[in-house]
């Protein structure tokens, strides 16, 4: 679809690519003093549709979280969520809002990305001391996007392996494994 933009100098074309989709993350999960903050990048299309964290059957997000916090993974979402909560961990995402079609990281368009104020909710939870990529994608936008809008950079930054089903090149108990011993430190 194209449509006529004005300027000074006349008219220009602007083109809308109908197949791209604006997505919007949801609301941080923290609770009273968490320590650690685990970032994703963006919702996909399981978890926008169920308005819920890592929904999509595969993720190993509740899986892994479930191992640690000795929440199981089939207990309902409002129990899971507070299983993070009581055990110290926040959970957001580094993007609010963006263009991208499907799920898959790649086809974030970047320039229609806009970061969460994750300097914010750092003020909020003093006691955070880590924080923790669920994958190289959320670590590469925090770096370019929010590491440079924080004042104080006094904390631990642990990139750890993406619990996407993209992401099948390890093991459910190497993951599990890593991720431990990043939240328990």
């Amino acid at each position: 679809m194209t449509k006529k933009g004005e300027t000074e100098g006349g008219t220009f074309p602007i083109s809308y690519n109908l197949s791209m989709t604006s997505v919007t993350s949801f609301s941080p999960i923290e609770g009273i003093s968490a320590r650690v903050l685990i970032l994703g990048s963006m919702p996909g299309l399981a978890s926008l549709k169920a308005n819920q964290y890592y929904a999509h059957p595969q993720n190993a997000f509740w899986k892994i979280l479930g191992t640690i916090t000795s929440c199981p993974a089939t207990a309902s979402y409002e129990m899971r969520v507070e299983a993070l909560k009581q055990s110290g961990i926040a959970l957001w995402d580094v993007l609010e809002s963006c263009i991208r079609p499907g799920s898959l990281d790649a086809d974030i368009d970047m320039n229609s990305a806009q970061a969460n104020n994750i300097a914010a909710l750092l003020q909020r939870q003093p006691e955070i001391k880590t924080i923790c990529f669920n994958g190289s994608v959320a670590e590469k936008i925090f770096n370019k996007r929010i590491l440079p809008t924080l004042e104080n950079t006094r904390f631990k930054y642990v990139r750890l392996p993406s619990t996407s089903p993209a992401h099948a090149g390890m093991s459910l108990a190497d993951k599990t494994k890593i991720w431990r011993e990043a939240i328990e430190a």
